[in-house]
């Protein structure tokens, strides 16, 4: 790979000659953004004329995205391509010609680097692997531009090549299971902003979700009669492929065993009867290290389930076990004194020691949550970081600790999309964590990341809203140079980039009017819609405290479900206010803080046309909202309020920081920062 990448910079050196410094506006709908950019003043007209030629179209994935490429262009610009197919002959001249050298694998540290050529006569794509022209489709694609006559893709030359070889999505359907659809559109997406990872959370205290012809009781005692059969793992295994991803299984033991242990309680650290968990949290069902069974059907159901996954690595888990059980079974802690095993952990890594030799049979590499580390483990073990510090380490210090004993390592540490944080939380982390010193040798241990979508909280209705578009923002970290770091660049090509994923068949966007339409029982939801504008779901996971307030049947149609972690409206009016605050006199920005408080303060009075219980609830958000908002539409125009206004301003305030339905207002610390700089200037204010 890396000769061919010095093939391709050696062209950039003409780029100044050939384009100069014009920047299109298009350059603002990439991402991830490619290690070099230079678009140019010309444009490559789309018509229904389009063709692409490969040069060995005999590769079926490539062929097969070739074609979806000629759909999705097609769906794009409403032209109607009469080749709906790849061009075979060589004789005619292409729009659009593809050459690469070979196919790829799909495994650890395969080239994935592109380079593109646009001119008015037509476009250049090469790769060294099918793997690569994957990769610069989907960069094609953003770039597809329009003017008042045509479609076109703007002259251009794009190096691109990953930052990292490992950039990955995980998704828990243990907790809500989620049907192939919904895998599949998310592979989609995953594919549009070049992911290369789909991370299965397959088992868990509330469900084992893939069936076993081995031990059948697992899929029918522990599923609720929700799992996917040996041919349906098949076809998002090919599915997968055909979009240049891996597909990485985990089974997560010896912990979260509690839906494996309903159907095989006999291999449990404790003489109980097992049910699988209806809640969410840490529970104590665990599998007996010590019992040689235990190990027997491991071997089995992982020799079933590794024919199943073609990828090197298997995931076996291994968190958030507190040995609870072990501690309290004698016959377990007299193995712990007889092996000189000090620990639960010490334990725990004898149990993962003879799961690594298990999966050694079966040609599988161990992947496993950061629990697992422990110098006795083969260093073919890949350590997945997810800890920091809430859990008391500093962010960054297991991968850390990993690389230096000489391990692999994965970081999903600040990329926990289920925690609902803005996107700027999780697109200023970095892969590999400042403050601490690396050698060249370490750092390439560490490959790269995952995005966590735990699956507590949502189901096929919302899932998508919960993965993106952040996930696009959080991709670009994971594939684009670390020096691409800007929040406020990266959120202007994120709208882009979320109408995209939206053409595909992601349902975030769409969906949340679905649920606010379920909510008020009409296609009336204007009310209900710019309310979810300024609110956003509790964090990190105050949001069913204790793991007690919703079970894993819940439909999560609530309004919580309908809002996101970046409330748009919210976000416009907090920086508006900082800039007033600056320019007080600015006519113009008068008027937009004038025109969201109007907005505003009528929420109130059009939510009082609805009566039903859940719009009942919601009220006191509005009201709230209604209420400051009238009164500081007062207080702007006037330059002053009287007594009686300013503590009803006082009172609406208190109230409007409390959480209502699991949401909070996302405009308080604004509000408070406008009636200090009002009454700080009372009277002074020039009210032109």
């Amino acid at each position: 790979m890396r000769k061919y990448f010095f093939v391709l910079l050696v062209n950039i050196l003409t780029i100044q000659l050939a384009f100069g410094q014009y920047k299109s506006e298009k350059s603002n709908s990439l991402m991830p953004m490619p290690k070099v950019v230079e678009l140019g003043v010309n444009k490559f007209i789309i018509d229904k004329n389009f063709t692409v030629y490969i040069n060995d179209s005999s590769n079926t994935r490539i062929y097969g995205a070739v074609t979806r490429f000629i759909r999705r262009l097609s769906n794009g610009t409403g032209v109607f391509v009469t080749h709906g197919f790849p061009i075979s002959d060589s004789n005619i001249v292409p729009s659009l010609r593809i050459v690469y050298e070979r196919e790829g694998k799909l495994e650890l540290f395969e080239d994935e680097s592109y380079a593109i050529d646009v001119t008015n006569k037509g476009i250049e794509l090469k790769a060294v692997t099918d793997i690569g022209v994957l990769r610069g489709l989907e960069t094609i694609l953003q770039l597809i531009d329009s003017n008042a006559n045509y479609f076109y893709i703007p002259s251009a030359r794009i190096v691109d090549v990953p930052r990292f070889p490992w950039r990955g999505l995980m998704i828990d359907v243990a907790r809500h299971f989620q049907p192939l659809e919904v895998l599949k559109r998310n592979l989609d997406a995953m594919a549009a902003v070049k992911l290369n990872v789909f991370h299965w959370h397959l088992t868990d205290d509330q469900g084992f979700r893939v069936e076993s012809k081995v031990y059948p009781k697992l899929h029918e005692l522990g599923s609720d009669g929700e799992y996917y059969t040996h041919e349906q793992v098949k076809e998002i295994v090919k599915y997968a492929s055909d979009r240049g991803i891996r597909v990485l299984p985990e089974f997560d033991v010896p912990g979260h065993a509690t839906a494996i242990l309903a159907a095989y309680p006999e291999i449990g650290s404790k003489d109980t009867i097992y049910q699988i968990e209806r809640n969410a949290g840490v529970f104590d069902p665990t599998l007996d290290p010590t019992n040689e069974k235990t190990y027997e059907m491991l071997s089995n159901l992982f020799e079933e389930m590794t024919s199943l996954f073609p990828d090197e690595y298997f995931h076996i888990g291994g968190d958030e076990n507190e040995g609870k059980h072990w501690d309290s079974n004698e016959r377990i802690k007299e193995f712990k004194e007889k092996n000189s095993l000090k620990s639960n952990h010490e334990l725990q890594a004898y149990f993962n020691i003879r799961l690594q030799k298990i999966l050694k049979r079966y040609d599988k590499k161990i992947v496993g949550w950061e629990e697992i580390m422990n110098p006795a483990i083969e260093k073919s073990a890949i350590l997945h970081s997810w800890r920091g510090a809430n859990e008391g380490l500093p962010d960054g210090q297991s991968l850390t600790n990993a690389v230096q004993l000489g391990y692999q390592a994965i970081l999903s540490n600040g990329y926990y999309i289920d925690r609902m944080l803005p996107i700027e939380e999780h697109y200023l982390v970095d892969p590999i964590p400042d403050g601490f010193e690396f050698t060249e040798e370490q750092e390439k241990k560490i490959l790269g990341g995952e995005v966590t979508m735990w699956g507590e909280l949502v189901t096929p209705v919302t899932i998508d809203s919960r993965i993106w578009p952040r996930t696009a923002a959080i991709a670009e970290r994971f594939w684009s140079p670390k020096e691409v770091a800007n929040i406020d660049e990266m959120k202007l090509r994120l709208k882009s980039i979320s109408l995209q994923l939206e053409k595909l068949g992601i349902t975030h966007i769409r969906n949340r009017d679905v649920i606010l339409r379920n909510i008020t029982k009409t296609d009336d939801i204007k009310a209900l819609s710019e309310l979810a504008r300024v609110c956003e779901p509790l964090k990190v996971y105050s949001r069913n405290a204790g793991g007690i307030e919703y079970q894993t049947y819940a439909p999560f149609t609530l309004f919580a479900d309908a809002c996101t972690s970046d409330a748009i409206d919210a976000k416009e009016f907090n920086k508006l206010i900082l800039k007033f605050i600056d320019q007080p006199n600015d006519k113009k920005m008068r008027a937009t803080i004038n025109y969201y408080l109007q907005k505003w303060s009528l929420l109130s009075s059009n939510l009082d046309r609805f009566n039903n219980p859940i719009i009942n609830e919601i009220k006191p958000i509005a009201q709230n909202l209604s209420g400051i908002s009238n009164i500081l539409r007062y207080y702007l125009k006037n330059n002053e309020i009287n007594a009686t206004q300013e503590e009803k301003l006082k009172i609406h305030m208190e109230k409007a920081k409390i959480p209502v339905v699991d949401v909070e207002l996302m405009v308080i610390d604004s509000f408070e920062k406008l009636i200090e700089y009002l009454k700080k200037n009372q009277k002074k204010i020039i009210n032109k």
